[in-house]
Parts: structure tokens; sequence; C-alpha cells
């Protein structure tokens, strides 16, 4: 312990500078001498020690901030790849969501033209047999009525003899139609 405390107080011998001068012998110092060196001691080993446990904290808390720094800036720029990666994902739905909504668009526009035509070309079929139904009606509403005229008139300006003579020749008519028919 003399060693320490002569390290320390001492460097070399020092020169007495009028009456004041240092006892490094402990056991031959008096109480006062003793409590100044002490207090010295504890005084500058405290703050030693202090500051270099402040230090030690100092920098083991720029290690961890440095630490977690580090540990941001990777998520940081995993996060950065990871919106990068929806971004383009985003990008490609949304072409290929407008691609397929105007596909489908075209689609839907073709089918209902398509079925505008089918059902444009059924009132047209309709139309046509409606309207030769109609033709065909009023075709044998006036031959019904002609023939319905013609037996009537016939039946009032013949007599017996020349409603036999007309039946003869018609029957005549008739067969001589049936041979070359045949």
């Amino acid at each position: 312990m003399k060693n320490l405390i002569d390290s320390f107080v001492s460097v070399g011998h020092w020169s007495s500078a009028g009456s004041f001068e240092f006892n490094t012998d402990i056991l031959a110092t008096n109480p006062i001498n003793l409590s100044v060196v002490l207090g010295v001691l504890i005084f500058f080993g405290k703050g030693v020690c202090a500051s270099c446990l402040r230090k030690q904290r100092i920098l083991s808390t720029i290690r961890n901030s440095e630490e977690l720094r580090r540990g941001a800036i990777e998520q940081l720029e995993r996060a950065r790849v990871r919106l990068r990666k929806v971004e383009i994902e985003a990008d490609e739905y949304r072409t290929n969501g407008y691609s397929e909504i105007e596909r489908e668009k075209v689609n839907l526009i073709n089918a209902t033209c398509n079925s505008l035509e089918r059902l444009e070309n059924y009132k047209n079929e309709t139309l046509f047999f409606e309207k030769q139904r109609a033709i065909n009606q009023v075709r044998q509403q006036v031959l019904q009525q002609a023939l319905q005229r013609a037996l009537g008139t016939l039946n009032s300006c013949l007599n017996s003899e020349l409603h036999f003579r007309t039946i003869s020749a018609n029957i005549g008519i008739l067969g001589s139609v049936e041979e070359i028919t045949d």
C-alpha cells in the first residue's frame, strides 16, 4: 500500500518549497496528514471510478443504439423491398384488372349485339309468317266468297239441262287431264 500511495502522491522526489512537505511514511504521519492523503485518494478515486462507470454506460448505450439503428435500417430495407413487391403486384393486378374489364366489356357488347340481331331476325321472320298467314286467310276468304257467288249465280241462272251439260263437260275435261298426267 505504501508503494501505491508513493506512486500517487509523489512522482520522484518533490523538492520542499518552504515549510510544506509530504510525509510518505504512513506510520510516521500525524492524523491530519493522513486524513488529507486519504481524502485526496478517496476524492480522486471516486471520480475516476465514477467517470469510468459513466463512460462505460455511455459507451454501452452508444453500442446498443448503434445495434438498434442497424436493426432498424435492416427492417426498413426489408419493408422497402416488401413495399416494392406489393406495388409491383398492385400494378399488375390493376393492369390485368383493367384489361379483364375491357375484355368483359367487349364480350358483353358483342353478346348484346348478337342477341339483338337474333331478336331482330326472329321479329322479321314472325312478321313475314304472320303476313303470309294473313294473306292466305284473305285469299281463302276471297276464294270462298267468289265460289259462293259463282255457285249462287250458277244455281240461279242454270236450268237442269244446262247444269247437266256443264257437269258433263267438266267431267270430260277432268278425264283428259287425268290421261295426260298418267
